[in-house]
C-alpha cells in the first residue's frame, strides 16, 4: 500500500468517519491484496478503500445500505470475472466473521467490480 492510500485510511480514522476496527480491517484486506500481487495504490484502490470503509461503518452503525437497480447488470458483467467475485465473497465473509457486518449482495458486487479492475491492471 502506498503512502497516499495509507493517508486516506488515516484521515477517515482520525476524522471519525469510520470506526477504528473498520479502518484496521480494510488496511488488512488491502495488505492481503498487495500480497496477492494486485497493485494497491491510491490511484488503483482509493475508491475501493473509501467505499468499503463507509459501507462497513454504515452496517455497524445499523444504517441501511441500498440495493441498486443495476445489480443484475453488474452481476452479468462479473460473469467472466469469477476470481474477483470469489475474492469479494471471501472479503465479505471475513467482514461478517471479524466485524459482525454482513454486506448485502449489491455491496459484494461493487467490491467485485473494484477487484476486477485491480486484476485488469495486473493482467494489462
Amino acid at each position: 500500500m502506498d503512502d497516499q492510500l495509507a493517508q486516506r485510511i488515516q484521515l477517515f480514522r482520525e476524522g471519525g468517519q469510520v470506526r477504528p476496527e473498520v479502518a484496521d480491517f480494510v488496511a488488512g484486506e488491502l495488505a492481503a491484496l498487495a500480497d496477492e500481487g494486485r497493485p494497491v495504490t491510491e490511484e488503483s484502490a482509493g475508491m475501493l478503500t473509501s467505499h468499503l470503509m463507509m459501507a462497513l461503518t454504515r452496517l455497524l452503525n445499523g444504517e441501511a445500505i441500498e440495493e441498486f437497480s443495476t445489480d443484475e447488470q453488474i452481476a452479468a458483467e462479473l460473469a467472466d470475472r469469477p476470481a474477483a467475485v470469489a475474492r469479494a465473497r471471501a472479503t465479505a465473509e471475513r467482514a461478517r466473521a471479524e466485524l459482525g457486518a454482513t454486506l448485502p449482495e449489491s455491496e459484494i458486487n461493487f467490491l467485485a467490480m473494484h477487484l476486477a479492475v485491480l486484476d485488469q491492471r495486473v493482467s494489462g
